[in-house]
């Protein structure tokens, strides 16, 4: 079944209310969408968004490695020659990790409906998803408020962004500590805020206070490994890697090397579901359990993360409410508080109410 087109659209997704973090205040998204079509008429979609601080991506990039470089090496080619076509997405041009996984996920797409199966069947598992809830960062009173909400509305996971004015962070954890159970498990992510004697000082403070953490992400700078080393090897929280970590070379040194004890993949870091599977097999290799994360991204793309997450025996833990941040209705998965419902049509399929 020849691939005959690939088409690009973008448009602008506005956020119910600003998403902060140590690196960036966003009030919207933008959403490059991807049309493969097969000459059946079958359409297989694909979505990424633009990270520009912490992947390099921006939206013309994005869309330039998509009619060019990506389209270039899929026109033509039989869609049942499927690992040939993931393959040629990776090799056609340098980076680009988000436009890849655009691409990636349209072909994952594509290639379920012509065997009209559900993704997660085709790559075979279903097991239950449950999301945490981001609490943006902000004051401690403000984070303490939004703790309480999250918690009303049914999720037992928070995960706090920490790592702005770093002075404030235990004021932070505290404040929403005060105010959650002691049931409330708490995920920290610096997003790289911390310098790596600082991370240790705060995170050693934090156990004395028993703060209930279960780990904690990017404390340092994404390229100072020694750094992350210094603050895994010095705390007893589990620490994660996120901004680090972007392709399977990038795990098997976080591993070999002891940097982390964690990891988190996400499609638009990585280049897409066959690059993430790649990277989460490493670490089951190697006894590293793995999240699921996902940028602030479309609900589309997040739903092939969710598919993948579902299949995969070592993605352990999710993190999946980007859509929920969203104005509009995600259409691809349904949310029951932290519980996360995917489509058993054929694809990444749309979920019926």
């Amino acid at each position: 079944m020849i691939i005959q087109d690939l088409q690009v659209n973008s448009r602008k997704l506005p956020l119910h209310m600003p998403f902060k973090t140590a690196l960036r205040i966003a009030t919207e998204i933008e959403s490059i969408e991807v049309s493969l079509i097969l000459e059946n008429g079958v359409i297989g979609k694909g979505a990424a968004a633009p990270t520009f601080v912490i992947t390099g991506d921006s939206s013309e990039g994005m869309e330039a490695a998509l009619i060019g470089p990506i389209k270039n090496a899929l026109i033509g080619l039989d869609i049942t020659l499927f690992q040939t076509a993931l393959q040629r997405v990776q090799s056609c041009c340098v980076g680009n990790p988000s436009a890849k996984a655009a691409a990636d996920i349209a072909l994952h797409d594509a290639y379920c409906k012509l065997l009209n199966l559900p993704l997660h069947a085709f790559l075979g598992d279903k097991k239950p998803l449950h999301t945490c809830m981001t609490i943006g960062v902000d004051t401690p009173e403000k984070m303490a408020s939004d703790a309480i909400k999250s918690v009303k509305d049914g999720f037992q996971i928070l995960k706090v962004k920490v790592g702005a004015n770093p002075e404030l962070d235990i004021d932070r954890i505290e404040a929403i500590q005060e105010v959650v159970d002691e049931t409330t498990k708490l995920r920290l992510d610096a997003n790289q805020g911390w310098k790596p004697k600082q991370a240790v000082w705060l995170i050693n403070e934090m156990e004395k206070r028993e703060f209930n953490i279960e780990f904690i992400e990017q404390p340092v700078v994404s390229y100072d490994l020694e750094g992350l080393k210094f603050v895994t090897e010095r705390v007893g929280v589990p620490i994660m890697a996120d901004e680090s970590l972007f392709s399977a070379k990038d795990t098997m040194k976080l591993i070999t090397g002891r940097y982390i004890d964690l990891l988190n993949i996400k499609l638009m870091k990585c280049g897409g579901i066959s690059q993430a599977w790649t990277i989460a097999s490493i670490a089951e290799t190697n006894g590293v359990e793995c999240m699921i994360g996902s940028m602030m991204e479309p609900a589309f793309s997040v739903g092939a993360a969710a598919h993948f997450a579902a299949a995969h025996p070592n993605v352990k833990y999710f993190d999946l409410d980007a859509p929920l941040w969203l104005s509009e209705e995600p259409d691809v998965l349904k949310y029951n508080g932290a519980d996360i419902q995917l489509s058993d049509s054929p694809g990444i399929g749309v979920v019926e109410n």
